[in-house]
């Protein structure tokens, strides 16, 4: 059973976490976490495990809907700021699909947009049996 906040939830409360993986094998998240420096990936470890105990009902400053459907869970080290991208399945699977330090002001629509597209790879895929 998954400890949250000090209080013990039941399996139904936890949100399972899995990496977006293309057709080819590869997970864009997984690749960019990798490249993350060690206490910053520390952080957003921990903030995956806020989102994997209170999913949709996680908010600001940690988790933000940024448009259709598409969520950024938001960690900040000093100056640095990671975003990664996320969409729901069902009641309780989230699926992470890309990431990237964040320099600007607003989300860049680059990368909403490539999370739509996984979005819309892995629904086809898991539609057809595939994921």
């Amino acid at each position: 059973m998954l400890q949250c906040g000090g209080e013990s939830m039941g399996e139904m409360n936890v949100f399972h976490i899995f990496y977006y993986t293309k057709k080819n094998g590869s997970s864009p998240v997984s690749d960019f976490l990798n490249r993350l420096p060690r206490k910053m990936l520390a952080k957003v470890v921990r903030d995956l495990e806020l989102l994997s105990c209170y999913g949709n009902e996680l908010r600001e400053p940690y988790t933000k809907s940024i448009d259709a459907g598409i969520f950024e869970l938001r960690t900040r080290l000093a100056d640095n700021q990671v975003r990664i991208l996320y969409f729901f399945i069902d009641q309780h699977r989230i699926i992470l699909t890309n990431g990237f330090i964040k320099k600007t002001q607003k989300t860049p629509r680059i990368e909403i947009e490539l999370a739509k597209k996984y979005r819309n790879d892995y629904l086809s895929r898991s539609t057809h049996g595939e994921t």
